[in-house]
């Protein structure tokens, strides 16, 4: 049996590559008619972790894909190497595994995710999203959720998230489409002084070509998401669904299924059509900074 072989270079980081690999060995074995269940007798493994490899939620091990590969009936040599190299590539750790003491288990897959994306859209409801937060309003943000943390974790915490925002610094940097409810810019985090700070950074962010902030105002009532932040991320590999992850308070949902994806997706639709226009953002947070101005403190 004769299949395409991996692009070379495929970007996007261990994650995604390990999406990738995943949805091939879906695909060899939907094709070959083999069922999740003798798949997972054949590597000595359940069925449910021939699931999270098809997903890739899980590390592969070389002996494993190799077996799958030959029980999918692919024997031809330079196509196997190509994928157990991929599958060696995809256990590569990202660099925020070497903060796995800080970083909950759950939110470890989403960095690959965000570091991946080609397209990245987030709806935000109580805060700034993580990737346009200055450091005095992450460590703020930080602190509400662990404010007994030692000083010395929470400036890595701070450092992460701060880390995180190299991927809009890049040459070949995501689109990030946010939406934020008027809330968020008006709540106090961190105190005037840090929120005057963190909306002048706003400001120098929409003018960035690829970021498009919009505003939900108060007086838009209720909307198409209510009922709270999620994000939608879009990888550059056809192969690959996009991704909706919404955070909870001590876990996170990933959906895949083409159900969950279409009904986020209309949902940040009318979500970019009740809010106010890209062009009036600039307007809007000019209104806000000046607020806090009047206030003082």
């Amino acid at each position: 049996m004769t299949t395409a072989q991996p692009e070379s270079g495929a970007a996007g980081g261990p994650t995604v590559l390990r999406m990738l690999l995943g949805a091939h060995l879906r695909r060899l074995r939907e094709a070959e008619g083999v069922s999740r269940e003798t798949a997972g007798w054949e590597i000595r493994a359940s069925e449910s972790k021939i699931s999270r490899m098809e997903l890739g939620r899980v590390s592969f091990k070389e002996r494993d894909v190799a077996d799958l590969l030959t029980l999918y009936g692919v024997t031809d040599e330079e196509e196997r190497e190509a994928w157990l190299t991929l599958a060696r590539q995809a256990n590569t750790p990202g660099w925020w595994q070497r903060e796995g003491d800080i970083l909950p288990s759950w939110f470890q897959p989403y960095l690959g995710l965000e570091a991946a994306a080609v397209l990245i859209r987030t709806y935000e409801v109580q805060f700034i999203p993580g990737l346009l937060q200055i450091p005095e309003y992450a460590k703020a943000v930080i602190l509400l959720g662990h404010g007994n943390a030692p000083p010395a974790e929470v400036e890595r915490r701070v450092a992460l998230r701060i880390k995180r925002q190299q991927v809009l610094a890049r040459e070949d940097p995501p689109q990030l489409w946010v939406v934020v409810d008027e809330g968020a810019l008006r709540r106090p985090i961190g105190g005037p002084e840090v929120m005057r700070a963190q909306l002048r950074a706003l400001v120098d962010a929409t003018k960035l070509p690829h970021v498009r902030l919009q505003v939900i105002p108060f007086n838009a009532g209720g909307h198409a998401a209510a009922g709270g932040s999620f994000s939608i991320l879009r990888f550059p590999e056809q192969d690959l669904p996009d991704v909706v992850y919404v955070e909870q308070l001590t876990s996170a949902l990933y959906l895949d299924k083409r159900d969950d994806i279409d009904h986020y997706a209309a949902a940040m639709e009318r979500l970019c059509v009740e809010a106010e226009r890209p062009d009036r953002t600039g307007d809007i947070l000019g209104k806000v900074l000046r607020e806090f101005d009047e206030q003082g403190g």
